[in-house]
């Protein structure tokens, strides 16, 4: 049964101040060769309250972005090194999983380990939750955008986002963000073994399955900073991909369920 859209169920500031005081906030970061900015970024998110708990899902990675995840010493960091495949999506997913499985945070924060997205924006996306169930850091809402981007691939992304939003009629301007809060529930009511997209496919898929289970979304407007250490994981062909994938993904969810 599909939550319904127009609800507005999220409950008061002061029933949300609750939540978060009762339930920690877990940051999901998907790693892979990221030495240089994890402990830093760790450091950062943990100063953010004591609500704030993070789970660093490391692919096998080489460089010892493990070993730096350990070295912060921080009871709120946990570490999960992934076997298997390594990939974004797998990565994200697992971590997932793994913070449903325990119950304990009403509020899943997914995000970069490269800086990108600014760790100081993630009370906001915290806040917003208060009226949504899945809040997109957006750099193409109004008072969004990017930095230090050169001009094709921020022509590429706004027009991958405008090809998503055509297509699936996704109620967002930033379908490939991947800084978002979700609110527990929603994610549980998505079959995660599900989904097979990487990349930003991944992105598009996950919030599609979202929004077609009910879930409210909402954009908080953020500046995108192209990463300053190591090196992009994700390639313009990533972008390519997900045209193919937008079409595969409105014609299978259609036959699942009708708009």
């Amino acid at each position: 049964m599909e939550r319904s859209r127009e609800s507005s169920g999220g409950g008061s500031s002061g029933e949300l101040q609750s939540l978060r005081m009762a339930a920690p906030i877990t940051v999901v970061i998907p790693t892979y060769n990221e030495r240089a900015n994890i402990r830093e970024l760790l450091l950062e998110i943990l100063a953010l309250g004591p609500e704030y708990r993070v789970l660093v899902v490391d692919d096998r990675s080489p460089d010892g972005t493990a070993v730096e995840a350990r070295a912060v010493g921080d009871s709120r960091v946990e570490l999960l090194e992934r076997t298997g495949p390594r990939g974004y999506g797998r990565a994200v997913v697992a971590g997932f999983q793994r913070v449903l499985e325990r119950r304990e945070s009403d509020l899943i924060v997914s995000m970069d380990a490269d800086f990108s997205h600014d760790p100081s924006v993630i009370p906001d996306l915290v806040r917003k939750a208060e009226e949504a169930d899945v809040v997109i850091g957006s750099r193409y809402c109004p008072d969004g955008g990017t930095l230090n981007w050169p001009v094709y691939r921020m022509m590429l992304s706004r027009t991958a986002n405008r090809y998503v939003r055509a297509i699936l009629r996704l109620p967002a301007h930033d379908g490939t963000s991947g800084f978002r809060c979700y609110r527990r529930e929603i994610l549980e009511s998505i079959d995660l073994e599900e989904i097979r997209s990487e990349g930003y496919s991944f992105l598009v898929e996950v919030l599609y399955r979202a929004w077609r289970a009910g879930a409210r979304i909402a954009e908080v407007p953020i500046l995108f900073k192209d990463r300053v250490k190591g090196k992009s994981k994700i390639s313009s062909r990533e972008i390519y991909r997900s045209v193919f994938m937008v079409l595969w993904l409105r014609w299978a969810m259609r036959k699942k369920r009708p708009d």
